[in-house]
């Protein structure tokens, strides 16, 4: 009698990072590129030469009420220690998980309304409410003031009955970062670790040189090259404004940070975007602390294309996303709020 031996499939061991390249680029997709290079490059041209100037970027946000949320959708204003926030909920999700949920917008704009309709398709694809947080910016705050929002709002939703494996924190761009650093310090005050951390085109190092020594420096449809530079300059002079003993602290960028025992990640980028060496990064650091990180890359997609819902990979990434959380955080809740 001949014994046939047969492997069992071996578990993937933990912090070895995914990376998986979402192949395939619409019209639709290649359309909303050409319009990025003709408006919001330029303009973010003369921004990062003239950034110490009174811009209204308030006006971002404004703008943002011309979209509505899916239909459906409920949404109403609370109010944080510092700063107010939203929940949006979609027509029928449940309550057994909630998103907590960073805006981009380089730390000076976007809010509330720019990113309803991005974060009403995100509560209806992870079946969950979002907390969406109006955190403070600059010029008038740090960006520590930011992490701080970030994190009472995660106190505001254990306050509210959920656990803290029923909560994901997401965000994009420079949410993106704020949600990693939010996640440090719960750490680091000692409150309990989130399920998890979903990011969209997340900026993770303050250090423009990786970015700018990328071949997508000259590829990027959103970001010239020297509006990276420009953003750190303003994030320095309004930090200088804040000492502690005669001396500004030094700002911690997530790649540089301690990340062990943070939770799970998902990053999704595109393929042609500046930050994707921040996102590629950020993937190698996690792996070498020992935290489980899934890195998409879509073909050819700008930055944060999937707040363009007209867009088919924005649907299929949001769905991904919602995937990630409902993966992520347990299908029992307590909690009343929403």
């Amino acid at each position: 009698m001949t014994t046939v031996l047969t492997a069992l499939p071996q578990p993937t061991p933990r912090g070895v990072p995914t990376r998986l390249d979402m192949h395939g680029r619409s019209i639709h997709s290649r359309a909303l590129s050409t319009y990025l290079q003709l408006t919001v490059r330029p303009f973010l041209t003369v921004w990062s030469k003239t950034s110490a100037l009174p811009w209204p970027m308030g006006l971002v946000d404004y703008a943002g009420m011309l979209v509505p949320p899916l239909k459906g959708t409920r949404h109403s204003k609370i109010a944080l220690a510092e700063c107010d926030a939203e929940w949006i909920r979609a027509e029928g999700v449940s309550n057994d998980r909630v998103v907590l949920y960073l805006h981009g917008g380089a730390f000076v704009c976007c809010g509330l309304n720019s990113h309803r309709r991005l974060t009403s398709r995100i509560s209806a694809s992870a079946d969950a409410p979002v907390l969406s947080v109006d955190y403070r910016m600059m010029p008038r705050n740090p960006i520590a003031h930011a992490v701080e929002d970030g994190v009472d709002g995660f106190r505001f939703l254990l306050e509210s009955g959920y656990r803290a494996d029923q909560i994901v924190i997401a965000g994009d761009s420079a949410g993106g970062y704020l949600a990693f650093m939010v996640a440090l310090m719960l750490r680091d005050l000692g409150l309990p670790t989130p399920a998890g951390i979903a990011t969209m085109s997340p900026l993770t190092d303050m250090d423009p040189s990786g970015k700018l020594e990328h071949a997508n420096a000259s590829k990027c449809a959103v970001f010239p090259a020297g509006a990276v530079p420009a953003l750190t300059v303003l994030a320095d002079r309004v930090d200088a404004r804040i000492v502690v003993e005669g001396e500004r602290g030094p700002r911690v960028s997530p790649v540089d940070a301690d990340l062990v025992g943070l939770p799970p990640v998902l990053i999704q980028a595109g393929s042609t975007e500046m930050v994707l060496a921040d996102a590629e990064l950020m993937a190698e650091r996690l792996a070498a602390a020992g935290v489980d990180c899934e890195l998409q890359v879509w073909d050819n997609q700008v930055h944060v294309f999937q707040a363009a819902d007209f867009v088919p990979e924005a649907h299929r990434a949001v769905r991904k996303f919602g995937a990630f959380v409902k993966a992520h955080s347990p299908m029992s809740a307590t909690a009343d709020s929403a």
